[in-house]
C-alpha cells in the first residue's frame, strides 16, 4: 500500500511519530558552494509541510549555521506541529578546541546556540553528530540526560558512531534510568550497505529507530552520472560543486555506476524515476524509520517524495538486492554458512523465532 507524508511512524522505542520521509536542510544556504537560497529553501520547506511533513533534519554547523536560522524563521509560527532535529560535536569556532567533540561544555554552548538560532527554547531531537573516541560514554550520557531533564531536549540520538560503542551506551542509560538513545542516523542506500553488517541489527535490538541520510549517495543513483564522469568529465553537473564533492568522497565508481544502471532499469520498468526507486527500496527495510530527503530544488524534492508511491515486486527487489550486495564479513557469513548450520542444529526441524 502506497504510504504518504502523513503516515507516521513512531521512532525507535518512543512515542514520538514522525513522517516516513524527512526532509534534510543541510541544502538550506550557499554557504558550501551549494544548495538552495533563502526563497528556495522556503518554496522547499512549504511543499514538504503542507503535505503532511513533519521530520525536519538540520545540524549546529549546516552552511556555517544558515540552516538553522532559516528553519527557525519557517517554523515560527507552525513549530509544535514540527519535529526538529539537529546535531552536536563538530567545530563551531576555529581555534577554540572545546567548541567541539561529545564533551559537556561543548554540548551545553551547541545546544544554547542551536536554540538561538533556531528561535526556539527546545528542541525535539538532538543527535551526537560524530563520534569523538575521547569523551567518556558517561559523561555524553548523563550531559543528555541533563538536558532532557531541563526540557531543553525532549529525544536523543545518535550518528557516525561504532555500533558497539552505541550499544554499549543504550545499556548504560537503561541500566542507570538515563534518557535513553531513540535514533541513529547513519548513511545507507543501496551503494552503501555497510550499515547492514552491525549497526542496523543493533539498532533493532536495542530500540533506536533508523534514518539513512544520504540515500541517494549523493545523488549517483538518480542516474545523473555515466562512465564520462569516472576521470571527472562528463556533464553531470547540474550548476553547483556536488560533482567535485563526490568525486572526493570517490563515490563515482565502477561498482556504483553499475548499481545506478540496475536501479535505472527497473525505474523504466515501472514507470518511475531512478531516485524513486533508490528511495523506495531504502523504505522497504524493516529497520528504517525516516530516510532524509536533501533537496536542492521543488522539483527535486517532488520528484523524491513520489517514491511513496512506488511498490516494488520481489524480483525486482532481489535484482537491487544482488546488483549492489556486500559481504558481511566476520562473524556473520561464517555464522550463515552451511557448516556452522550442521554444527549447531544437525538435521532438526526448528521454527523461526
Amino acid at each position: 500500500m502506497p504510504l504518504t507524508l502523513d503516515t507516521y511512524r513512531p521512532l525507535g522505542r518512543s512515542g514520538l511519530r514522525v513522517s516516513p520521509l524527512a526532509l534534510g536542510a543541510a541544502t538550506f544556504g550557499t554557504e558550501w558552494g551549494w544548495g538552495a537560497g533563502r526563497d528556495e529553501s522556503r518554496a522547499l520547506f512549504d511543499t514538504y509541510v503542507e503535505r503532511g511533513g513533519n521530520f525536519i533534519d538540520t545540524a549546529n554547523t549546516y552552511t556555517d549555521g544558515s540552516s538553522e536560522r532559516l528553519l527557525g524563521e519557517f517554523t515560527r509560527h507552525d513549530r509544535e506541529r514540527l519535529v526538529l532535529a539537529t546535531k552536536y560535536t563538530t567545530l563551531r569556532r576555529p581555534g577554540d578546541p572545546n567548541s567541539r567533540g561529545a564533551h559537556r561544555k561543548s554540548l551545553v554552548g551547541s545546544v544554547e546556540s542551536s536554540l538561538r538560532q533556531l528561535g526556539t527554547d527546545h528542541l525535539d531531537l538532538l543527535y551526537l553528530h560524530v563520534w569523538d573516541f575521547t569523551t567518556p560514554v558517561e559523561e555524553i550520557l548523563r550531559g543528555l540526560d541533563d538536558l532532557v531533564r531541563s526540557g531543553k531536549v525532549l529525544y536523543v540520538g545518535i550518528s557516525n558512531a561504532p555500533a558497539w560503542q552505541v550499544s554499549r551506551m543504550q545499556a548504560i542509560a537503561d541500566l542507570r534510568g538515563w534518557s535513553p538513545l531513540i535514533a541513529l542516523e547513519i548513511e545507507y542506500n543501496l551503494v552503501e550497505r555497510g550499515g547492514e553488517r552491525d549497526l542496523i541489527p543493533m539498532a533493532r535490538e536495542m530500540g533506536l529507530g533508523v534514518v539513512p541520510y544520504s540515500p541517494l549517495a549523493g545523488g549517483v543513483l538518480t542516474g545523473k552520472y555515466t562512465r564520462a564522469d569516472l576521470t571527472g568529465g562528463g556533464s553531470a553537473n547540474d550548476g553547483s560543486n556536488r560533482k567535485e564533492f563526490n568525486h572526493a568522497l570517490g563515490t563515482v565508481t565502477e561498482r556504483n555506476l553499475a548499481i545506478a544502471e540496475t536501479v535505472r532499469d527497473v525505474a523504466t520498468e515501472i514507470g518511475h524515476s531512478p531516485a524513486q526507486v533508490a528511495l523506495a527500496w531504502t523504505l522497504r527495510n524493516p529497520a528504517v524509520t525516516s530516510p532524509i530527503i536533501g533537496a536542492r530544488t521543488t522539483a527535486q524534492l517532488v520528484d523524491n517524495l513520489g517514491a511513496l508511491d512506488v511498490e516494488l515486486t520481489e524480483t525486482q527487489l532481489s535484482r537491487l538486492n544482488a546488483a549492489s550486495a556486500i559481504e558481511l564479513g566476520l562473524p556473520h557469513d561464517m555464522l550463515a554458512g552451511d557448516h556452522i548450520r550442521q554444527a549447531t542444529a544437525g538435521d532438526l526441524k526448528l521454527a523461526p523465532r
